[in-house]
């Protein structure tokens, strides 16, 4: 496999569907772990980007929550803690970088295993308020990676512009 000059898996040019699917999301979950490699609390914690509240700790928080959610409550139809009303972008005075990672990386592996077996046609179901939106409550599979592969580049974006703003690092 071929890695940045940063460690970060490059996707294959000329692959399958679902290795392809895969390989981006994989590239977009090492963007954001890099965006917030070498700061400290307080830097991760820093609301940079103003008025915004985001911090990239409250990005990782918030996506852990969102691999939850699509993996576990969406496709797999487990009961899971509901978003929280900050969407999980609040901060926990008790939890730092290292443990916000560890629940990430706990969620990824989970939802890497619950998929592993799945077709990318396999289906999950949404509640019907939320199947309002988008004109169906069941999504396949290939409709939640494409998801979390737009909605980790855009929240990419945010880390971006709070990363340059804590320390002046940009290009990752």
């Amino acid at each position: 496999m071929t890695t940045t000059p940063d460690g970060r898996p490059v996707p294959p040019p000329l692959a399958g569907e679902r290795e392809m699917l895969e390989s981006w999301l994989d590239f977009q979950r090492a963007t954001l772990e890099t965006k917030c490699r070498g700061l400290d609390d307080e830097q991760v914690r820093r609301t940079s980007v103003t008025p915004s509240t985001m911090s990239l700790l409250g990005l990782v928080r918030h996506m852990a929550i969102v691999e939850r959610n699509w993996f576990q409550r969406v496709f797999a139809g487990r009961t899971v803690p509901e978003f929280p009303a900050d969407a999980g972008f609040g901060l926990d005075p008790a939890q730092g970088l290292d443990e916000a990672l560890a629940a990430w990386r706990a969620e990824i592996a989970v939802g890497r295993e619950l998929i592993a077996d799945a077709s990318l046609d396999d289906v999950g179901r949404l509640t019907p308020d939320e199947g309002k939106w988008l004109g169906s409550q069941e999504v396949s599979l290939r409709w939640i990676l494409v998801h979390l592969i737009e909605e980790y580049a855009r929240h990419n974006g945010h880390a971006d512009l709070l990363r340059e703003a804590v320390d002046g690092v940009t290009g990752v």
